[in-house]
């Protein structure tokens, strides 16, 4: 394979979905293409790269030793072409381009609005720019951010990792709560029976030392991978859940959701920007 042409980026851009969503169906959505169009570009893919790059039939699909090294390459050549892009549209008067967002769930409501006043801003100042935003987990936004294909996002300040530069952006309050129909809603905070004699829900997704000792009384009867899920149970009226006090003020105001012993059962999150370190700067 010679120098890589338009054709062999988008072959390459399509194999890396491919990995990411874990097969061609998967990926159809994804791309926006059909099964067959994918199959056809691994297929020219292959031919041009003369290597066997995935396994794909019934038993479902994985990448060769092979597959594996190009996909790891493929992460290389694309975040640097997308580096070339970055600088040079920053030498315009006027940005232009894409900017890749990976964000946290359920951030939209918090009252400060860090990330909405930034996005107008870049509006203002790049009116050409296309933003394109991903709800996706915390893990995911390090890692895009981390191989190029998310040029910032935000996420929990749980851990730092050596590869990223990390800006402040504000704490998030969480309260415990339970909603309309459930014992607790209708008694006062000093009731006698403990919080663990009833079902809660509890995260599924990473949480700092501190606020999984705050989870460990409560009775785990489910889980969720998100705040949006936790919001679910604890509205049947069935569970106790921690939950952001912005996230939770609508139903509160609505009187579908009150806040059980705020004094002791809160906690606070803080949220931070990623960029990767020597990311072109704009």
């Amino acid at each position: 394979m010679g120098q890589p042409s338009d054709a062999d980026l988008r072959l390459l851009r399509i194999y890396r979905k491919v990995v990411e969503c874990g097969g061609f169906s998967a990926a159809e959505v994804e791309l926006g293409i059909s099964r067959a169009a994918i199959s056809m570009a691994m297929s020219d893919l292959e031919t041009r790269l003369g290597l066997r790059l995935c396994q794909r039939g019934r038993s479902g699909f994985s990448m060769t030793e092979e597959g594996a090294e190009v996909y790891e390459a493929t992460l290389q050549l694309l975040a640097s072409v997308e580096g070339f892009h970055t600088r040079v549209n920053g030498l315009h008067a006027c940005l232009k381009g894409e900017l890749n967002i990976g964000i946290t769930d359920n951030l939209v409501t918090m009252p400060e609005m860090h990330i909405t006043h930034a996005l107008s801003a870049l509006k203002e100042r790049g009116p050409d720019v296309c933003i394109n935003i991903r709800m996706i987990p915390p893990s995911d936004i390090e890692l895009g951010v981390l191989d190029g294909r998310l040029h910032t996002g935000v996420v929990p300040a749980l851990k730092t990792l050596p590869g990223l530069n990390y800006l402040s952006l504000y704490q998030e309050a969480s309260q415990l709560y339970c909603a309309s129909g459930h014992p607790l809603f209708n008694t006062d905070d000093t009731a006698e029976e403990p919080l663990s004699s009833y079902d809660a829900v509890v995260p599924a997704y990473a949480q700092t030392p501190e606020i999984k000792a705050l989870h460990e009384p409560l009775k785990a009867a489910a889980s969720a991978t998100d705040r949006e899920g936790i919001a679910f149970l604890i509205l049947s009226g069935r569970y106790l859940g921690y939950l952001p006090t912005h996230y939770a003020e609508r139903w509160v105001f609505d009187g579908r959701m009150r806040a059980l012993n705020p004094e002791k059962c809160h906690y606070f999150t803080h949220y931070s920007a990623i960029t990767r370190k020597g990311a072109p700067r704009v």
